[in-house]
């Protein structure tokens, strides 16, 4: 787990009745979906049964260019995915999509969520002679979805059967030869979209990339539905529905992009409001309300707005550099805030400073960021933060797998403060987050900051959770 909760993972599919350039349609897509996953992406296209992958360790632009989408060919089908890890570790195996061949026709698989059963599924796959090659669980779920498709009279029949058996967070799209299928858990912790092209169907995590290729917003893929689109149209199977829902409440706090919208709510309106909530909860006198850069932002907006105190520019942002920059020592890790961010001292010199962030994790960047304001003549600094503490692990597709390194399991709010160097600290209530999308279609999960999950989780769940060393192995 590094200093700040990370995204999960972006999906994207597209079915066109005749033969078009998928391909470059995914491509846009995952440049929407970039900020979900920025460790590998990959696309899969569909040219007549036949299906071409391309995917590796890196952004987008790393991965793809235009000579690699035209080796992907042209197809009336493509999936993509951009990926940062909850499960495995980081190399270009774990990369998705999944291609999966066997003797009823291929399947490309991408996969956004966390399973709370993987271990025991992939024990009593290899325990019948299942051979693995990726560290993550959606090979699991591939495993089991063949199987049944060797049962079954369809790839939906299929999928219906293997959501019977697995559990936890999952938002799928599946490339058969003949169909594009979109499966979200019946829970619905994670977004799923339908848009409607000129001809075709797209599906997606977030709606933003709908936009980025001119689709329609359809609707959301509802919790426990397989929506299956191919040259009939778009129908759907919902025998897993009805169960009360739980998305993620991070979601509208910070995965998402603020232009999406998520379960009939913006994104940015979402986060506005839990500024203006954090406000009225505690409100501070001050002189300038910044943000931290870039889910902060919209936040400090309904702060200002709310409050009344003027919104500013404080910190100045080095796009150019990603979760890849490299920071060999110490000394330079400690120095790498003041390259991935820079004080205004125009705004913040001389004054009483409300920084408002969508969350603390460990708390070391954190106090990094307070320190350049700080150092750049801040009178005072007040910290807002748009999410309750965390104080549980993530089992559903998050990077916060163990209590050992959040700062809020060993420290109380003024300890936190006096060791991140504010004057206060205010974190949003756990009533008030559930209130920043009250109009939503949907139920919240809030398990990371109440304890309260909606399904049951296994007592540990590391994310390296299929890999061990031969000492630890021994220690079982």
């Amino acid at each position: 787990m590094n200093n700040a909760i990370h995204e999960e993972c972006g999906v994207f599919g597209i079915f066109e009745p005749e033969t078009t350039d998928v391909a470059q349609s995914a491509y846009f897509a995952l440049y929407a979906l970039q900020h979900r996953g920025q460790e590998s992406c990959g696309i899969a296209v569909n040219d007549d049964g036949l299906i071409n992958c391309h995917k590796d360790i890196g952004l987008v632009p790393d991965v793809f260019n235009r000579e690699t989408l035209e080796k992907l060919g042209r197809g009336n089908m493509a999936v993509g995915h951009c990926r940062y890890s909850t499960t495995g570790t980081v190399n270009a195996v774990n990369s998705q999509p999944l291609v999966v061949r066997h003797c009823k026709g291929a399947l490309a698989m991408a996969h956004n969520g966390n399973l709370v059963n993987a271990a025991q599924l992939r024990q009593d796959l290899e325990m019948n002679g299942a051979i693995f090659h990726t560290t993550n669980d959606s090979e699991v779920i591939s495993y089991i979805i063949t199987q049944e498709r060797l049962k079954s009279k369809s790839i939906e029949d299929a999928i219906e059967k293997a959501m019977d058996k697995i559990k936890g967070a999952y938002c799928l799209i599946i490339m058969s030869p003949k169909k594009l299928i979109a499966v979200r858990d019946p829970n619905g912790f994670h977004p799923l979209c339908i848009g409607k092209t000129e001809k075709g169907y797209v599906f997606a995590s977030e709606s933003c990339a709908l936009d980025s290729i001119g689709a329609q917003f359809v609707r959301d893929v509802e919790p426990g539905e397989i929506a299956i689109a191919d040259e009939t149209g778009l129908r759907s199977i919902r025998t897993h529905c009805g169960r009360p829902s739980s998305l993620c409440v991070f979601e509208y706090v910070y995965f998402a992009r603020p232009d999406s919208v998520i379960e009939g709510v913006s994104v940015h309106a979402a986060r506005r409001k839990a500024g203006a909530l954090l406000y009225r909860q505690n409100p501070v006198e001050a002189d300038v309300v910044i943000g931290v850069p870039d889910s902060g932002l919209d936040a400090a907006l309904g702060y200002a707005q709310e409050s009344g105190i003027p919104y500013g520019v404080g910190f100045v942002k080095n796009r150019y550099i990603g979760r890849t920059f490299i920071q060999p020592t110490q000394g330079e890790r400690e120095n790498a805030v003041h390259i991935k961010l820079n004080a205004m001292k125009e705004t913040v010199c001389g004054k009483r400073v409300v920084m408002v962030d969508d969350s603390i994790v460990r708390g070391t960047t954190s106090a990094r960021i307070v320190k350049l304001l700080r150092d750049a003549g801040a009178k005072e600094v007040h910290f807002a933060v748009s999410s309750p503490p965390f104080l549980n692990p993530c089992y559903f597709g998050t990077d916060i797998d163990s209590r050992d390194k959040l700062i809020a399991c060993s420290m109380s709010i003024p300890e936190i403060a006096k060791a991140i160097d504010v004057d206060t600290l205010n974190y949003l209530s756990i009533e008030n987050v559930r209130k920043i999308a009250e109009e939503a279609h949907c139920g919240l999960c809030s398990a990371c900051f109440d304890g309260n999950y909606p399904v049951e989780v296994p007592k540990e769940m590391p994310k390296n959770k299929f890999e061990y060393k031969i000492s630890e192995r021994n220690k079982e």
